[in-house]
């Protein structure tokens, strides 16, 4: 395992947010599982 701080853009701010993947996922797997929880985060349902 290893943990990843990845910086992502949503609606003209960013934000920081740790990933935590196995050695065997990709980057671009990486930056989708950050997107992701920065939307979940911040996006009003």
């Amino acid at each position: 395992m290893r943990e990843v701080t990845v910086s992502v853009d949503h609606k003209g701010k960013h934000y920081l947010t740790n990933v935590i993947a196995d050695k065997s996922v990709s980057e671009e797997e990486i930056l989708e599982m950050a997107r992701q929880q920065v939307l979940k985060q911040w996006t009003i349902e």
